[in-house]
């Protein structure tokens, strides 16, 4: 009877530890789920030579998760561990926004002011326009005051390091000699800003007399007790020592691997994902209005409400509120310095979000973290279904008018390339650039909400096609309804360019129907770049791996603009891709003959000379 019983009891303990392993809502279960991730991110650090990695995760308020891959510096095989700090590029921003508000909440500032009021070392620059004596806080905070200078390259030991004075005046700048100016009417638009933010560095430094390091550290990092963020710089007293260097594209240190940021509102924090995950958990938590401590309730809020659907289709005094990973909301900012950069995500409700930072190039970095946003998204049932009621059937009519190619409609990022809606098996779906670039998400169902609108997975905001009484497609409205009542509102010309149907002509079509098109898009636009575009289409499709297709792209732009420099270091660059040093060569000369000054071209015949 004994036997019988121990042999009841064990049976009965591996039953529950096996439902236990399988459940996904066990605690133990999902960290061996993360753990699986351990060596899939390794190999895949490996084949994009990226040298060190850092992730937190948290759920439900707490961080359940971390990990560390890789080295500190690649010239020093010192591992990166959970104190180790990266910059964090412009992951600053939103946390200068929360000071701001908290800053305000205290009575010390009005973001509703005009911050001509609080600067004493520096004027705003003269502008035809009257209102910009008048731009806010609030406008700069969120990228809609119109200021220029959208970011900064770092700084090293050893270079001439500008004062924020003079970086306003756009001195000592590698990548502009300008002086910061407004592009645009403030609250008209929206224009990414990293000289905005050094103007509301140099209103805080001004207005209380104190270093923003010292004002970050005394009204966030230090009440959260975040003993591994600084906004202290390397070449001052106080920064941190245990630190991961930045490297090159080819997982190189650059320079002395340690970037100096004097314009530290926009890009100057150093921090690691532990410490940003408590950040964003104590935002999350005022967000719910349970258990905050230093960010209270109205902050949290005042920094996350959208205040404007232009630009990223979603953004508040601060935060990125335009991502919809997994069909949830989520409040983000990510960072992209050379050689460093990160993601820090957070949920605005149930406490869930991602903090990663790595120090290697865009090209090393960003595969392997949207590898692991992806996978953690996923492995712990984060994602959510789209729940439409009765999903009516979409009118036949509508369907093959919106099909077809756009610009980067979701989220306005034309640089990456274009969108495209498409059937599949009586489904529609679109296919955008930044979602398989940051979700590795290739298309996404179009659900139909009736009224020509719909909502696409892993997309927070609602689209409408507008059209005339003939069916015809006349521009599109984006919307978020249930949190915001603005609207962004594109016609036809600004989502069907020359761009997007020479796209179309390429893709859809054969080569030489698609240069027939091109001949006749030529006529009807002719003040448009087709010579850039034709070069940026032949990348699109190198990237694409359809090598056959690029190649003939930057031939026949070869053809179409014969005295173009540029054209010719472009087809030089697919020749020695592809193997063809010989035909590589001549292109990079043909190239240097057009423009002696094409030191790229020289280097590039320098190179291959000692391959052939």
């Amino acid at each position: 009877m004994r036997r019988t019983i121990l042999i009841f009891l064990l049976a009965f303990s591996c039953a529950l530890s096996f439902s236990q392993t399988k459940d996904p809502e066990n605690s133990a279960y999902k960290i061996n789920s993360l753990d699986s991730l351990k060596n899939s991110t390794s190999e895949m650090m490996l084949q994009y030579n990226l040298k060190g990695l850092s992730v937190a995760v948290f759920e439900n308020y707490k961080i359940i998760w971390t990990n560390q891959w890789g080295v500190k510096a690649a010239d020093y095989q010192e591992k990166i561990d959970q104190n180790t700090a990266f910059s964090t590029a412009s992951i600053s921003k939103p946390m200068v926004a929360i000071v701001c508000a908290m800053l305000e909440e205290k009575g010390l500032i009005n973001l509703d002011d005009p911050i001509a009021g609080y600067l004493k070392r520096w004027e705003l620059p003269k502008s035809n326009s009257s209102n910009t004596n008048n731009v806010t806080w609030k406008q700069l905070l969120s990228h809609t005051a119109g200021t220029s200078q959208s970011g900064f390259e770092d700084y090293y030991q050893g270079d001439s390091i500008p004062t924020i004075v003079e970086s306003l005046q756009g001195k000592l700048l590698s990548r502009s000699d300008k002086e910061i100016e407004f592009l645009f009417e403030p609250g008209t638009s929206w224009e990414y800003s990293g000289g905005g933010y050094v103007i509301i560095q140099c209103a805080l430094e001004d207005h209380l007399k104190k270093t923003l390091a010292q004002i970050i550290k005394e009204n966030l990092l230090d009440p959260l007790q975040l003993q591994n963020s600084t906004m202290i710089q390397p070449n001052e007293k106080g920064f941190l020592t245990n630190i991961a260097k930045v490297h090159n594209s080819k997982g190189k240190i650059i320079k002395t691997g340690i970037p100096i940021t004097p314009q530290v509102a926009p890009s100057g924090l150093w921090s690691t994902p532990t410490d940003l995950a408590e950040i964003a958990i104590e935002m999350q938590k005022a967000l719910s209005g349970k258990g905050n401590k230093v960010i209270s309730t109205a902050v949290a809020k005042k920094v996350t409400d959208i205040v404007t659907m232009n630009g990223p289709r979603g953004w508040s005094y601060g935060w990125q509120r335009s991502l919809g990973f997994g069909n949830l909301e989520w409040f983000s900012h990510d960072g992209s310095n050379t050689g460093t950069g990160g993601d820090l995500m957070g949920t605005m409700k149930n406490g869930n979000g991602i903090a990663v930072l790595a120090n290697g190039d865009k090209p090393n970095r960003l595969p392997v973290i949207s590898y692991i946003e992806k996978e953690v998204i996923t492995k712990l049932n984060w994602d959510k279904p789209i729940e439409i009621t009765n999903e009516d059937p979409i009118p036949l009519k509508l369907k093959e008018t919106i099909k077809g190619y756009y610009t980067e409609i979701l989220y306005g990022y034309d640089r990456i390339g274009t969108t495209k809606i498409f059937e599949e098996n009586n489904i529609l779906y679109l296919s955008s650039p930044f979602l398989a670039e940051s979700f590795s998400d290739e298309k996404s169902r179009m659900h139909y909400l009736g009224n020509n609108s719909f909502k696409m997975d892993n997309y927070p905001n609602i689209i409408e096609f507008n059209l005339n009484d003939k069916n015809e497609l006349t521009g599109i409205s984006i919307s978020r309804p249930d949190f915001t009542t603005k609207a962004l509102e594109l016609t036809l010309d600004q989502i069907r360019t020359p761009q997007t149907q020479l796209t179309e002509a390429f893709s859809e079509n054969t080569f030489e129907n698609a240069v027939i098109i091109l001949k006749k898009l030529r006529l009807k636009y002719p003040d448009f770049n087709f010579e850039k575009s034709l070069n940026n289409l032949g990348y699109l499709f190198l990237n694409k791996k359809q090598t056959d297709l690029s190649l003939q792209i930057f031939i026949l732009n070869c053809q179409e603009y014969p005295q173009s420099a540029n054209t010719y270091d472009s087809l030089g660059e697919i020749y020695e891709t592809i193997g063809k040093l010989d035909f590589a060569k001549l292109s990079y000369q043909k190239s240097l003959d057009l423009n002696t000054h094409n030191e790229n071209a020289r280097q590039m015949i320098a190179r291959i000379n000692t391959r052939l």
